[in-house]
């Protein structure tokens, strides 16, 4: 078996003989020359080959984990920016929104236009406010004025079952009025609900307020006759509701304890203590 191996290998070798006198032997893949050459040659020259290659193919390999750091660090300014416009949502936009809303309207008013009263009862409504709302030097002062076509009677029954329907309780107070009213032509009512006070008052209009003047002799001359044709034409009554906050109406609340030091202030008294006396000069 040896010798048919040699013969095959020197047939081989034969066959590939080249011009010039080198001779080509295969041995495995590689291919040897007849100058010397080694298949340990041939691997170490296969193997400077690819690590030569390899420089070629880092950058890629860089290049991938660069494109996922930028794609986190996209991601963390997304995060971030999420974060400060919610920020600036909450903090700036939403109170400023509510803050521009509360000063267009005030609740109170709105709670007053929801009252379950006749049409014929608020006629000419007119609003009017003074103080802050949320009481920095003094707390708000509401007051409201309307015309009534009916009388006082009929018109004071209607605000106060409508006040009552919503949430006001009748407040017995002492004054309340603070002036006496004529029971003839008006009515006078307090009514108390959470951290506020109403004042009701219904009088006769101002037509009638004129004919009275005009008929006074204290004020005779000081305002026009009335027109006779519209003596009859006086009808109705005036509305006028007032709302405060609760911590501000002293009705009800005890007086604060007196200062004890009370009276005026007594003029000194001189006495006879020598220090008082002027000093002698010199002679």
């Amino acid at each position: 078996m040896a010798g048919a191996a040699a013969v095959s290998g020197a047939a081989s070798v034969a066959a590939n003989a080249k011009p010039g006198g080198r001779v080509a032997i295969e041995t495995g893949g590689a291919v040897l020359s007849s100058e010397g050459s080694s298949p340990v040659v041939g691997a170490r020259a296969a193997a400077a080959k690819a690590q030569a290659g390899a420089p070629d193919e880092a950058p890629a390999t860089t290049g991938g984990l660069g494109g996922i750091r930028e794609q986190m660090r996209t991601q963390r300014k997304l995060r971030v920016v999420t974060l400060v416009s919610l920020a600036v949502v909450v903090l700036v936009v939403l109170p400023a929104f509510f803050g521009v809303r509360a000063a267009g309207s005030d609740p109170v008013f709105g709670s007053l236009d929801s009252l379950d009263v006749p049409s014929w009862a608020e006629q000419k409504v007119d609003d009017q406010s003074s103080g802050s709302r949320w009481c920095f030097t003094d707390c708000t002062f509401r007051e409201r004025t309307a015309q009534s076509q009916k009388s006082f009677t009929e018109t004071t029954a209607a605000y106060t079952s409508a006040l009552t329907a919503a949430g006001w309780s009748p407040w017995k107070v002492g004054d309340c009025p603070e002036q006496a009213v004529d029971p003839k032509d008006s009515t006078y009512t307090c009514f108390k609900r959470d951290e506020f006070t109403l004042d009701l008052w219904v009088s006769p209009p101002d037509c009638k307020v004129d004919q009275v003047a005009a008929n006074d002799p204290s004020v005779a001359g000081a305002t026009a006759p009335p027109d006779p044709k519209t003596l009859g034409e006086c009808a109705g009554s005036a509305v006028s509701i007032k709302v405060q906050n609760a911590i501000e109406d002293t009705r009800g609340k005890p007086d604060p304890d007196p200062s004890p030091i009370t009276g005026e202030t007594p003029d000194p008294e001189l006495s006879n203590d020598p220090l008082l006396e002027p000093t002698p000069t010199a002679s």
